[in-house]
């Protein structure tokens, strides 16, 4: 079992949606939060949220799901990134589950 974690804006929902249900994963979560960037940054495509005071509203996906799952929705995320080039990528990441309740 992984623990798949995409970040994306808002306005990236129905993108991200679409790839966990291309992804066959029937069970997610997602909340909305803030991203901020403290630090000064040149070139703004390689700063995940920008710099700005009220911060950029984002989305948090995150699913318990099957190994095999977890990477072909990681394949998605990549693929839709190569294939639009946006100045605020979706990012995946995978993370192991060393134990559970059930």
């Amino acid at each position: 079992m992984k623990l798949l974690i995409i970040t994306s804006i808002e306005e990236d929902l129905k993108a991200v949606s679409s790839i966990m249900e291309e992804a066959a994963i029937t069970v997610f979560s997602v909340s909305e939060t803030i991203g901020h960037k403290t630090e000064e940054h040149g070139y703004l495509p390689d700063n995940w949220f920008g710099k700005n005071d009220d911060g950029v509203n984002a989305l948090f996906f995150f699913s318990f799901t099957e190994d095999e799952k977890a990477v072909h929705a990681i394949e998605l995320v990549k693929h839709l990134n190569a294939e639009q080039k946006k100045n605020f990528p979706i990012r995946a990441f995978i993370s192991p589950v060393e134990m559970t309740s059930y």
